[in-house]
């Protein structure tokens, strides 16, 4: 499994989605919602204490099958989530391979009174359109997988929609390019999207190389306080975990250690 196979993934299933709701009523749809420019999620991320992105995902290429089809209820998750009072919640989209949907992030974002992300491998405006429809606060733009001109102008579409977006990078040329697009919160994901190892050390020195005013946030393979405690001691504003919690029996419980609220 890699990022190629990943894209093109996400590539045939919004072309599904497409010929079922053309852009032109996607866009219609949008136009339709009240539109909000109060980024409630960069705001949290200013905050004294690092903050927390909880993510909902059944499966990955990475780990499998994470939680069993007849045990992965979604929305209990989320509330589970909102009442630890987590910052935001990721929703995986992708279909495929982590086995989610635009229902799931649909539902969450109507019923939880809480900041969603859309996390997917968004590769066209349509999928930004769909996120915003959807009921998402953010969106996740991974630099490897788009060109300069798509990551600047995909940017420019989110703010118009008031959407935040969290532009993730895995090395110096991509937290360049990301950068020089102006985002406003760069993500690295500590885990390589090529070969899933993960490297905490990475993030560290890439953390270095972002300007301090740009909100930093370190995603995938945090599992304790000590992991937490290392991120925040190097300047990191907020953390996305996932496996960990939905691994976790007792994920308030969990959530509170990561944090260091025990």
């Amino acid at each position: 499994m890699i990022l190629d196979d990943l894209v093109s993934a996400s590539r045939q299933n919004m072309l599904k989605r497409q010929t079922k709701k053309p852009l032109v009523d996607l866009k219609k749809e949008v136009k339709s919602l009240p539109n909000s420019n109060t980024f409630p999620f960069e705001n949290n991320l200013y905050s004294d204490k690092i903050s927390v992105i909880a993510e909902i995902k059944q499966a990955s290429p990475s780990k499998g099958q994470i939680v069993s089809p007849e045990a992965f209820d979604y929305q209990q998750i989320a509330d589970e989530y909102e009442k630890a009072g987590v910052d935001a919640i990721s929703v995986l989209t992708e279909e495929t391979y982590f086995k989610g949907s635009l229902d799931i992030l649909k539902n969450v974002a109507a019923k939880n009174n809480i900041p969603t992300l859309r996390k997917d491998f968004i590769i066209d405006p349509y999928m930004i359109y769909e996120a915003k429809a959807a009921g998402a606060q953010i969106i996740l733009l991974i630099v490897a997988i788009l060109a300069d001109d798509e990551l600047g102008s995909y940017l420019s579409l989110a703010d118009e929609l008031g959407l935040s977006a969290i532009v993730e990078a895995h090395n110096d040329e991509e937290i360049k390019r990301a950068v020089n697009a102006k985002a406003r919160i760069i993500g690295v994901n500590n885990r390589n999207l090529k070969n899933f190892t993960v490297d905490f050390n990475n993030t560290i020195r890439l953390r270095q190389l972002v300007p301090a005013d740009v909100l930093f946030i370190s995603e995938s393979g945090i599992k304790t306080r000590t992991d937490v405690e290392v991120l925040e001691q190097n300047g990191v504003n907020g953390i996305l975990v996932g496996e960990t919690f939905m691994r976790a029996t007792n994920k308030i419980a969990k959530i509170n250690q990561l944090r260091g609220d025990e």
